[in-house]
C-alpha cells in the first residue's frame, strides 16, 4: 500500500535529517489519518486511489504556493516546495499521456461528458489527471 511505502520514505527523511521531506510527509500522513477517521464513519477503508488523489489535492496546494512565492521572490521558499513536489510525485503512478487517453476514449461506445468521468475515475483514478481527460474528449 501507499501509505507503506511513505512510511519508509518518513523513515529515511528522519535519517537523513531533510526537513522538506519530513514536513511534506507530516502533511500527507496527517491527512490521511483524517480521511481514514471519515471514511471509518461510512464503514469504508482508505484505498490508493483515496491517497493517490489527497496527494494530487496537496501537490496543486503545493504550486499554488510556488506561484505565490514567486510572485514576492523569495526564491529560496520556491526551491523547498518545488523539492517537496518533486518527492510528492514519487508516490504517485505514471500517469496516462494525452495520446493513452484519446486511445481509450476511442475505445468507448458512449463519450459523453458524465459517461467517460465516470469511467476515468472508477478505472483510473489516480492514473490520469480529470482536466486532461475533458479537453482531449473536447478535441474529439
Amino acid at each position: 500500500m501507499v501509505l507503506d511505502e511513505i512510511n519508509k520514505a518518513n523513515v529515511v527523511a528522519f535519517k537523513e535529517k531533510d526537513a522538506a521531506k519530513k514536513d511534506v510527509i507530516s502533511l500527507i500522513k496527517s491527512r490521511a489519518k483524517l480521511l481514514e477517521v471519515e471514511k471509518r464513519t461510512k464503514n469504508e477503508a482508505v484505498s490508493d486511489s483515496d491517497i493517490y488523489s489527497l496527494i494530487q489535492k496537496l501537490i496543486k496546494e503545493l504550486e499554488e504556493g510556488v506561484e505565490n512565492y514567486k510572485k514576492v521572490n523569495n526564491q529560496a521558499e520556491v526551491q523547498v516546495l518545488e523539492k517537496q513536489i518533486d518527492f510528492c510525485k514519487t508516490f504517485l503512478p505514471k500517469m496516462l499521456s494525452k495520446e493513452e487517453i484519446k486511445s481509450i476514449l476511442m475505445a468507448m461506445e458512449d463519450k459523453s461528458m458524465p459517461n467517460v468521468m465516470k469511467h476515468f475515475k472508477a478505472n483510473y483514478a489516480g492514473c490520469v489527471d480529470m482536466r486532461e481527460v475533458q479537453e482531449v474528449l473536447k478535441s474529439l
